[in-house]
């Protein structure tokens, strides 16, 4: 018997340990710090940053001024996430603080307190600076509302749990970067648009067991989520274009072979586009300075 209350004793105290180590961050006071949002600044970093790409309805053209009202889905060997209305709407962040938009897009904590699954790319952006968030919000709110409910993900046990997302976060959430020294100005921007704001390694880095970025394999290539053939990868072993090539597709959706950008990448083009020279520039500096994957 005495054996028994032993082990109750033990289970609970490792289920409430658990609990405590896999819950939300808190919301930093810091944010309260932050100058007010820019938003012709915040337009710049939601074209690095592709939200119209993901929460423009399925049916809808991003345009100028897109609305936001969520509905694409995303198929997984997870199930299936969906993304949600991010427009200044009550059914979208209307009623959200810039802080706690801030801290949902950086940190993956929904407005409830409760984990952000990371089908939204917050392993990305938790190494943008805070500020460019800010003016990203900004930004957010001069665009259309739109009424639409959001809809829920489609997941069955145990990855409907929000709560083992703690655990998870443990192991793969953080703002170190991964080309640790950038050895120029150009090449510092590029790291911030393509680690952080643009999120390529979302799609151009493979995934282990639990879905997190392989960062052994940084940009090296991954299959298609989606289940539809591989995403190429665009590191220097991998991808032999010269900076200015790099940056004319970027701003083209032209290849050196004058093929042009399928699939998702069209929407990605029509993203990086709209950034100036320079940025594109610096993209292209930073693909070629980061290690070569054999």
């Amino acid at each position: 018997m005495r054996l028994v209350r032993w082990i109750l004793a033990l289970a609970l105290v490792a289920g409430a340990a658990g609990w405590w180590v896999t819950r939300p961050a808190a919301l930093p006071d810091s944010y309260a710090d932050l100058a007010p949002g820019d938003a012709e600044a915040g337009r710049v970093v939601f074209a690095a940053a592709g939200c119209a790409s993901c929460h423009v309805a399925p049916e809808a053209e991003p345009g100028d001024t897109p609305v936001l009202a969520g509905g694409k889905r995303f198929d997984t060997r997870f199930g299936t996430f969906v993304a949600p209305n991010i427009s200044p709407s009550s059914q979208g962040i209307g009623d959200w603080t810039d802080a706690e938009l801030i801290h949902a897009i950086r940190a993956g904590v929904g407005r409830d307190g409760t984990h952000l699954y990371p089908s939204f790319p917050y392993t990305s952006y938790a190494r943008s600076d805070p500020q460019d968030i800010a003016d990203l919000v900004a930004h957010m709110r001069t665009l259309p509302p739109d009424p639409t409910e959001s809809q829920p993900h489609d997941l069955g046990f145990p990855f409907n749990i929000r709560r083992s997302l703690g655990g998870w976060k443990l192991l793969y959430l953080s703002d170190d970067w991964v080309l640790a020294e950038a050895a120029t100005p150009e090449i510092a921007r590029g790291r911030t648009l393509v680690e952080a704001l643009g999120h390529c390694a979302e799609c151009h880095t493979p995934r282990n067991a639990l879905g997190a970025p392989d960062l052994t394999a940084w940009m090296a290539g991954a299959e298609n989520p989606g289940g539809d053939g591989r995403i190429p990868g665009i590191d220097p072993g991998t991808l032999d274009w010269s900076e200015s090539q790099i940056a004319n597709y970027l701003d083209s959706g032209f290849t050196p072979e004058f093929d042009t950008a399928g699939g998702d990448m069209v929407d990605v083009i029509a993203n990086t586009a709209r950034l100036s020279d320079q940025d594109r520039a610096a993209i292209a500096a930073y693909l070629k300075a980061i290690p070569a994957i054999e």
